[in-house]
């Protein structure tokens, strides 16, 4: 397992435009999304261990901050002919067992990653209501196996700043996972 850090995406970017199926193959894009006081759009997958680790804490968060008019999105760029743990059906399944309240996408093109120069999983961007990236980076300081626990402390400082009308701190850890597994021929080449 290559350990990979996000490609810390230069803040105010605006968010780029995406639609993607959810896990019933309804459409769902950024549009969707207006209205909200901020989005949070998460590239991650089913079958990484940096993800399991965060998935009770990412499916709290939602749960927490979506009664707070906050958008939340996941997205799985993963090649699911090679690796079917990332398939549609399984990303279904990991929907029901997760707990998950936000739609879950699939980016088959990979071009909605591309565009976020997404790089691991997870690689989390935060965006305020005008949609410019406020954050990105860590869930927390938590990995698989370091012993510190996952609360999602870096996401939910930003968040509560965000939903403050106050600036998210400049200190910003990049995050830190597995490799999107790209599709051959389909690897960026400008990270």
């Amino acid at each position: 397992m290559a350990l990979t850090p996000s490609t810390m995406l230069p803040l105010a970017t605006v968010a780029p435009d995406f639609q993607l199926p959810d896990t019933d193959g309804k459409i769902v894009s950024l549009a969707d999304f207006k209205g909200k006081a901020a989005l949070v759009v998460v590239f991650m997958c089913n079958h990484c261990p940096y993800v399991i680790h965060i998935r009770a804490g990412l499916a709290q968060l939602a749960q927490d901050y979506q009664p707070r008019n906050v958008g939340i999105v996941g997205i799985n760029a993963n090649d699911a002919k090679n690796y079917p743990a990332d398939s549609p059906a399984k990303m279904k399944e990991e929907v029901a067992n997760a707990g998950y309240t936000f739609p879950y996408l699939y980016d088959a093109t990979q071009s909605v990653a591309k565009a976020y120069r997404a790089a691991c999983t997870p690689d989390i961007f935060l965006f305020d209501r005008g949609r410019r990236l406020v954050y990105r980076g860590q869930f927390d300081a938590s990995r698989p196996g370091n012993g510190i626990p996952v609360t999602g402390k870096d996401l939910r400082a930003a968040l509560d700043a965000v939903l403050a009308g106050k600036p998210t701190s400049e200190m910003q850890v990049a995050s830190i996972g597995c490799n999107i597994k790209w599709k051959a021929g389909n690897e960026p080449d400008d990270f």
